[in-house]
């Protein structure tokens, strides 16, 4: 059972309030590893039954051992650190990337009074929070001294911030609709219908401006293997390398998350309890994420970025329009 954080977070402080915060953050950590465990072998079996091959089938009952496996090789890989490379941007760089990502589930709201602080801004503060990962992004590229992460951290870069515009006026026509900012005030006022429904345009928008968030395919144009080996993470191999993962696949976690909370009613849902509802729409949309990855091509780096300013920010910014005026009318201010 989840229990009320918000009361801790506005009591007194004291030691055992601090140890309990901790204990609480720990548990969130433990829960993305085994999640994060969880989707590489789900994307790796997807993957294989789209592409019409079994997938891992030898570690392990079914291969599902091979995420363990994955893990305790990163772990006990070689650190290697290129020659050229600036030594302390280059180990801090992926802790960067990952914090955020780690962050965000801070305003997640799990079921009515469940989630780790209460915020009023809290849909400002998680699209805040994830565009620190940009500078993870680049700093991982420049500091690694060669041309070919650069070159992936300056996609990077110039994709996040392109696709982060339409992301936030996407968001901006569910807040409009609900009447606030805050993540567990958008969910109360979805008892009725899902904001999916009057706001598709916007959940286009959204669906397609986070997976370019993430670097999925068709998006993942820093880590395009066949132009610039690995992208912005070449040179990194071992603990550091499993960081750079560990984040981008927390981002799939939480952006389904916020998926579920802006679109799709969040907890609400009959019979189980709020938590898990929230859970499997998440879940849905990682799917999701992982079906796109094994049906779609790449995209070429101009395509998309005409693709975010021609197409993207016109269907965001016109939703979010007919919004406002359709709000207005309903309220009687024409």
């Amino acid at each position: 059972m989840l229990l009320n954080l918000t009361g801790l977070l506005t009591a007194p402080f004291t030691w055992l309030n601090l140890l309990w915060m901790f204990v609480e953050v720990l548990v969130m950590l433990v829960i993305i590893l085994i999640y994060v465990m969880a989707a590489l072998y789900g994307e790796r079996k997807i993957l294989g039954h789209i592409q019409l091959r079994p997938g891992p089938n030898r570690t392990g009952p079914g291969g599902v051992l091979q995420p363990v496996a994955d893990v305790i090789k990163l772990l006990f890989k070689e650190d290697v650190i290129p020659a050229e490379a600036d030594v302390a941007v280059f180990k801090i760089a992926p802790v960067i990337a990952f914090v955020p990502s780690f962050m965000t589930f801070a305003v997640a709201p799990w079921a009515p009074n469940v989630l780790f602080t209460d915020l009023n801004v809290g849909v400002l503060y998680f699209t805040a929070v994830t565009g620190i990962t940009t500078i993870g992004i680049v700093s991982g590229g420049w500091s690694s001294g060669s041309k070919y992460p650069l070159l992936g951290g300056m996609r990077g870069a110039a994709q996040l911030i392109s696709y982060e515009l339409p992301l936030v006026m996407s968001i901006l026509g569910v807040v409009l609709m609900a009447g606030t900012a805050n993540m567990a005030g958008i969910v109360e006022a979805q008892q009725k219908w899902w904001f999916f429904f009057p706001q598709i345009l916007g959940f286009v928008a959204f669906f397609i401006s986070v997976s370019a968030e993430m670097n999925r395919t068709p998006f993942d144009l820093p880590e395009g293997e066949s132009e610039i080996v690995a992208g912005y993470h070449t040179e990194y191999s071992g603990f550091r390398m499993a960081l750079w993962m560990l984040g981008e696949y927390t981002y799939i976690f939480a952006d389904g998350l916020l998926c579920a909370t802006l679109f799709f009613g969040g907890w609400h849902g009959p019979w189980l309890p709020g938590w898990l509802w929230l859970l499997i729409k998440a879940m849905i949309f990682v799917f999701l994420a992982i079906w796109t990855r094994g049906t779609l091509p790449r995209m070429r780096s101009d395509t998309l970025m005409v693709f975010a300013w021609k197409f993207l920010l016109p269907l965001a910014m016109a939703n979010l329009i007919i919004t406002a005026l359709v709000k207005a009318a309903i309220a009687g201010w024409f």
